[in-house]
């Protein structure tokens, strides 16, 4: 049976063997050193308050009381392509992404992340991927499509395992 992706991703041809061979020309490699430089930082950094405004400079746009944990990683290409609504959190060593380079083409999708949200530890969430508000994402899953609000998926992929109550 086939496996349907549901994630919001723009395909780009490239003409080169591999595309991430050539990123230097689909990103501004003095951006992606910036971006890779504040986000590294911020894996480590003990304060909140100032996480959220290191990782603002990349373009993310992360709203009011987002708690970042340590260890937790952004893509470095397209972190203005990240949106992290108001009072979520993001788990120990979580992985955010909204970009991946493939053998012909990259795609890149925006990457959202609801209110009142929970990703657990060690988590990845890909390209193009919406997740509801009031979610909760188990430790060490993968999500790789969309998760509707008020819903409690874990798992590699990332399945629903209940609805949660409002």
């Amino acid at each position: 049976f086939p496996i349907i992706f549901m994630r919001h991703l723009r395909a780009v041809k490239v003409s080169t063997p591999n595309s991430l061979t050539e990123w230097y020309k689909v990103k501004n490699p003095l951006i992606v050193i910036f971006n890779f430089l504040v986000i590294y930082c911020c894996k480590y950094l003990p304060s909140l308050a100032l996480k959220r405004f290191l990782l603002r400079l990349t373009g993310m746009k992360i709203e009011a009381n987002v708690s970042v944990g340590l260890g937790a990683s952004f893509d470095i290409f397209f972190p203005e392509l990240i949106t992290i609504k108001e009072n979520s959190v993001i788990g120990f060593n979580a992985l955010i992404l909204c970009h991946e380079f493939l053998i012909k083409e990259y795609r890149t999708g925006e990457t959202i992340i609801g209110r009142n949200v929970v990703i657990g530890a060690n988590s990845t969430v890909l390209a193009g991927v919406e997740i509801g508000d009031n979610s909760i994402i188990g430790a060490c899953s993968l999500v790789n499509s969309d998760v509707p609000a008020n819903s409690f998926y874990a798992g590699i992929p990332a399945r629903e395992i209940k609805k949660k109550r409002k």
